[in-house]
C-alpha cells in the first residue's frame, strides 16, 4: 500500500523536463556541429584559392603563333 501510494503521488513533470533538456542539447549540438563544418568548408576553400596563385580563373591566351606544318591527305 504505501508504494502504491509513493507511485501515485511523484510527479511526472521531471521526467518531461529531462527529456526536453536533453532534446535540446542534441540539437544545439547538431546545430554547433553543422556550423563548425561549414566554417571548416569555408576555410578550405579560401585556403585552395590562396595556395595557387598560378591558377589563373581567366583563360590563358597565347600571343606566340607558332606555324605547324599541316600534311596534305591525297583525295582519290
Amino acid at each position: 500500500m504505501p508504494t502504491d501510494l509513493m507511485r501515485a503521488s511523484t510527479p511526472a513533470a521531471p521526467n518531461s523536463n529531462v527529456r526536453n533538456v536533453n532534446i535540446v542539447a542534441i540539437a544545439l549540438t547538431a546545430a554547433l556541429v553543422a556550423l563548425q563544418l561549414v566554417g571548416l568548408t569555408m576555410l578550405e576553400r579560401s585556403h585552395a584559392y590562396a595556395m595557387h596563385p598560378s591558377v589563373s580563373l581567366e583563360p590563358a591566351v597565347c600571343t606566340e603563333s607558332v606555324d605547324v606544318p599541316v600534311s596534305q591527305i591525297p583525295y582519290d
